[in-house]
């Protein structure tokens, strides 16, 4: 259970940092799963890639198709300018999404549980909703930038209630491109919307705010087996990952069902795979 403490510091903030939420066991379970996942992955089926830059451009089918289904992601320098992979296959993914929670046992075992939906609770989610789980590896040497944002952009309700649930699997630190955070930043404006309407997505520009700064960024530093949580209008960033260690995670988008999903958000279920919370 949470601290009055530390309730009062994620409103403030705006994000929490809650050490030793899983165990070394969790932990391996689900590294162990993704390796599988990229093992069996067949390059020829796909050489999509994930960036975090121009994604208007960069989305294609595979993409959109992962939003209910387990799909591998290719770093941005993966490939060479022949488009052969620089180095072996498990050392050139950069994420795998977007369903694990709900179509792989592992991952719906380590999304799923009384306390995680305490958590939830305590944070003001009265129905949590998830959405969407990526593993992601910010591999070494290659791991790629992601920009700053705002998770509301991707999971509009109104009111605003996107959560994320971010979880290291490996230490997250300065040299291997941990999460930089605005402090009270959740209570600036959404800045951007990710439209999707069929096939067709745009990235629409909602206020003007200058995304954050060294005065204001600060870094989240955080040890395997923690849980970060953060608003959903909360700006974030990691840097490229230039050392030689990777920097595993794995995160959930959640919403309060009490809330207006928007029908635009790229992510849709229906009676057939409905969605799904914590319990």
């Amino acid at each position: 259970m949470l601290t009055a403490e530390q309730i009062a510091g994620f409103h403030q903030d705006g994000y929490l940092v809650i050490p030793d939420f899983k165990t070394v066991a969790e932990i391996a379970a689900v590294r162990a799963r993704a390796a599988q996942i990229v093992d069996a992955f067949n390059p020829a089926q796909s050489k999509s890639i994930f960036t975090t830059k121009e994604q208007e451009k960069k989305i294609d089918h595979y993409f959109l198709n992962s939003a209910n289904n387990i799909s591998c992601f290719f770093e941005e320098e993966a490939f060479d300018e022949h488009g052969q992979l620089r180095q072996e296959k498990a050392l050139s993914i950069n994420k795998i999404g977007h369903a694990m929670h709900d179509l792989d046992p592992v991952f719906d075992a380590f999304s799923r549980g009384p306390a995680l939906a305490g958590v939830a609770n305590q944070l003001g989610l009265m129905k949590p909703q998830i959405w969407q789980s990526m593993y992601i590896f910010k591999q070494p040497g290659i791991g790629g930038e992601v920009r700053w944002h705002q998770d509301a952009t991707y999971f509009e309700t109104d009111p605003v209630s996107v959560t994320t649930f971010w979880f290291a699997l490996e230490d997250a630190t300065l040299d291997n491109g941990c999460l930089w955070v605005e402090p009270g930043g959740h209570r600036t404006a959404m800045r951007e919307r990710f439209v999707r309407e069929g096939d067709e997505v745009r990235v629409e520009k909602l206020d003007t705010t200058p995304w954050p700064g060294d005065a204001t960024a600060v870094p989240l530093e955080a040890k395997a087996g923690s849980l970060v949580c953060f608003h959903g209008l909360l700006p974030h960033y990691s840097a490229p990952n230039r050392s030689a260690v990777s920097r595993h995670a794995y995160t959930l988008h959640v919403t309060d069902g009490e809330t207006h999903y928007s029908a635009l958000n790229w992510i849709q279920r229906d009676a057939a795979f409905p969605v799904r919370g914590f319990v």
